[in-house]
């Protein structure tokens, strides 16, 4: 069975829903799956300060917070955060940062790994993102996984990115279009089946 661990970031719950479609699409493809978020990084008052924010960080309380373990753990890492400044941000960047152990000990080479993200506006750093989280998978010798234009949902008007799904939020958290979840689905249940098929491959060979 392949391990999934859907690892990422949400303030006020755009990319949560994301995560929890990859999730689910994952487990329908045959993965037994973790749903994990990284730890909140921002200071009590400026989560207060804003409602919406505060009532994800409630609402999610019962997520687990993802570790290392769970990085080994995987053979499917997808990534998922919102954009600040079209950059990831620092909440997932942070965790992503504490994995040079594992980098160093070859425990991250030919891990399948696929990102996405949300941006409140269109145009509004959702690629840049993407490509940034990229730098790292490259260092790790993991095998980054794109949806590439592998699926006709991919040429939805609302889609169009080959680089990971994405959503634009205007944002209001609860505006994660349908069309964004069939390709972060997409993305999942294609993650899940190169990471398959790379066992199958390596365990022949």
């Amino acid at each position: 069975m392949t391990n999934v661990a859907v690892v990422y970031y949400s303030s006020t719950g755009n990319v949560h829903t994301l995560a929890e479609a990859a999730a689910e699409s994952a487990g329908k493809a045959g993965a037994e799956v973790r749903l994990l978020k990284v730890a909140e990084l921002a200071p009590a008052e400026a989560v207060e300060s804003n409602p919406a924010w505060a009532e994800h960080v409630a609402a999610t309380a019962d997520v687990a917070e993802a570790s290392l373990a769970d990085v080994e753990w995987a053979d499917v890492l997808l990534f998922g955060t919102p954009t600040r400044f079209g950059l990831p941000a620092a909440q997932l960047k942070q965790f992503i940062d504490t994995t040079g152990g594992l980098w160093f000990q070859g425990k991250l080479v030919n891990k399948v790994v696929s990102s996405f993200t949300s941006t409140s506006t269109g145009h509004g750093g959702q690629e840049s993102t993407l490509l940034a989280l990229n730098n790292t998978f490259y260092h790790w010798g993991a095998i980054i996984v794109p949806p590439g234009f592998a699926d006709p949902v991919q040429f939805d008007a609302l889609n169009g990115n080959p680089y990971g799904a994405s959503s634009v939020s205007a944002n209001n958290p609860a505006n994660v279009a349908e069309a964004n979840l069939a390709a972060v689905e997409f993305q999942a249940r294609r993650a899940v089946e190169i990471a398959s098929a790379l066992h199958r491959g390596f365990a022949a060979a």
